[in-house]
């Protein structure tokens, strides 16, 4: 019995791995990573003293969005939902829906705070924020269909010069540089067209629709690449529906096929018929005929 034991081979899994080198390279790796993090620490407080931030939504400082109202922020963009419902300009008198339009969340609390700040008060950080909540709406808008169009409604010449960005590029551009939106393309192809300008704030339902009507054209450049293509609007917030309304009319006139429109946000869903979306049957296949 004592000979068997004495002669039985060890396990080599359990063995002791000789040398040194492993246990080097790892502790290494450790410092360095050590290191790296008390340097990005101190950088913050740093930026946090000589730039001192509040978050925009409940005032906390050290941050443009606390972890807390940060996580309410994405409970409220949890459930993306179908929000044409409300919007006047995308249904007929009989309520024949126009251009279907699915919403990240409701225009309310931590996500109108966050994009209010993100649009008009130069907290650009809150892209990191906002962002995936886009890229979740248009996820469940489409599902896992591959070549759609992501064409983005720009901003007014007014508002772009005074902003100097274009909220829905920048969060597009974030997606695209992060991977989150795979095999689907972004095009930039609408651009505002010359006129008096197409400001709507204060302006009523009927005065929208006229300020924005004829308001956007395909860039010349770019008519041949909408040709056919299935094409889903997207913008940052979901009002009376115009401004979708138009730049579907314009992309529709470029041979663009208009399957819907993806918001990250919309001030008047539907009582009672926030119903969260499902993939692609969350969009029709095309509404090119009703935009024309």
């Amino acid at each position: 019995m004592g000979t068997d034991s004495r002669c039985r081979e060890r396990d080599p899994d359990l063995a002791v791995v000789p040398g040194g080198g492993a246990r080097h390279r790892g502790a290494h790796h450790a410092r360095l990573a050590r290191f790296a993090q008390g340097a990005g620490d101190s950088f913050l407080e740093l930026l946090a003293v000589l730039a001192p931030v509040e978050c925009v939504c409940c005032g906390s400082e050290d941050s443009a969005l606390c972890g807390t109202c940060a996580r309410h922020l994405r409970l409220l963009c949890s459930r993306p939902f179908r929000a044409e419902g409300q919007a006047p300009a995308l249904l007929t008198v009989d309520g024949t829906v126009l251009l279907p339009v699915v919403a990240g969340g409701h225009y309310r609390d931590e996500l109108a705070q966050a994009l209010l700040s993100f649009k008009h008060l130069g907290q650009g950080r809150l892209a990191s924020v906002l962002a995936p909540a886009l890229g979740t709406a248009i996820r469940s808008a489409v599902g896992d269909g591959e070549g759609i169009c992501l064409v983005p409604v720009p901003s007014s010449n007014a508002a772009f010069r005074r902003r100097g960005f274009s909220p829905v590029h920048l969060l597009l551009g974030r997606l695209r540089r992060l991977d989150a939106l795979p095999g689907m393309h972004l095009a930039d192809a609408l651009k505002t067209a010359p006129g008096p300008g197409n400001g709507q704030k204060g302006l009523g339902r009927g005065e929208r629709a006229r300020r924005v009507r004829g308001s956007m054209t395909v860039r010349l450049l770019r008519k041949g690449s909408l040709e056919g293509r299935a094409c889903v609007i997207v913008d940052d917030v979901l009002t009376t529906g115009a401004t979708l309304a138009e730049a579907a009319r314009a992309v529709s006139a470029a041979g663009g096929v208009v399957c819907g429109a993806v918001v990250l946000a919309a001030t008047r869903p539907p009582a009672g018929r926030d119903l969260p979306t499902g993939g692609p049957a969350a969009l029709p296949e095309s509404t090119q005929t009703k935009n024309k």
